[in-house]
């Protein structure tokens, strides 16, 4: 028997796989290329950051120059509002390892977007007169 009749009809799948080419490998991105994204990004979330603390301090002045204290809650909105650019960020920069640029980048505006609207959320539902006690 030659090689041919011994593989027999059994056999359609091996030819199947055999000639489907292997899939590729997903591309990584790679590390100067994420290393810029990070710090990119990463100046704006800290830009965001910056200003949560400003806007701590300031409404911190603001209140004693009125004489009065900002309430519990105040805190906690201001310290909050710090907190979150930091957070959102190493949220997008654990998720987007080992991803493409394009999704990483992707990752890194859909957190500064949440950023965003949470501090324009907290700033509509409580706003600076709400702060203050």
């Amino acid at each position: 028997m030659s090689a041919e009749e011994t593989r027999g009809a059994g056999d359609a799948t091996d030819d199947a796989t055999a000639a489907a080419p292997e899939a590729a490998p997903a591309r990584r991105t790679p590390f100067w290329l994420e290393l810029t994204l990070a710090i990119v990004f990463g100046l704006f979330f800290a830009y965001d950051a910056w200003e949560a603390v400003g806007n701590l301090v300031g409404m911190a002045s603001v209140a004693s120059a009125l004489g009065t204290t900002v309430t519990a809650t105040g805190w906690v909105v201001l310290i909050v509002a710090v907190l979150l650019p930091v957070a959102l960020f190493a949220i997008a920069f654990l998720i987007g390892r080992r991803r493409s640029a394009v999704l990483q980048g992707a990752l890194y505006l859909a957190g500064l977007a949440v950023s965003a609207a949470l501090y324009l959320d907290i700033l509509l539902m409580f706003g600076p007169g709400a702060l203050l006690a």
